[in-house]
């Protein structure tokens, strides 16, 4: 989900929810302590240098049990990060605490924002020596001429 998605879902909800992909519920009274952009510059393993951008919400629980976020208020906390920091439209990554900080990507199911498990992956599979998918063949349709029949004297 990009900035202007949540910008443009944020006015027609009545509360703001966030949800785990497992189903479990961000307790309401979180606070988004944070909207920025996050630049990220590395080199992949097969040398090439990237750089990725994001906008990062930070969400948190505290202990004030009585703390509810409202659409207009998180759409007012973007727009004035939008006007103090000059985020543009990217991505949004949201940040959320476990056993330890947790990165998720963010999706919208109709009623709650979804923060989705994010994965890690080689990026240049080519140079670092991962083979490539196996293709699958069914046996049963190999013809009796392939190059490896038995009797052939490929084996």
């Amino acid at each position: 989900m990009t900035l202007s998605e949540i910008k443009q879902i944020l006015p027609t909800l009545e509360n703001v929810e966030f949800q785990l992909e497992n189903g479990t519920f961000v307790p309401e009274h979180f606070h988004v302590t944070e909207v920025g952009m996050i630049t990220k510059n590395f080199i992949d393993c097969g040398g090439v240098v990237r750089n990725e951008k994001v906008v990062n919400f930070q969400l948190w629980n505290a202990d004030d049990f009585e703390h509810r976020l409202k659409p207009n208020k998180l759409l007012h906390i973007i727009q004035l990060s939008e006007e103090k920091l000059g985020i543009e439209d990217f991505e949004i990554e949201a940040e959320y605490q476990s056993e330890t900080i947790g990165k998720y990507d963010l999706n919208f199911n109709g009623k709650s924002f979804v923060l989705k498990n994010k994965t890690t992956a080689c990026l240049a599979e080519d140079a670092c020596g991962i083979p490539s998918q196996k293709q699958k063949v069914n046996l049963g349709d190999l013809s009796a001429n392939a190059p490896c029949a038995p009797g052939s004297g490929c084996c």
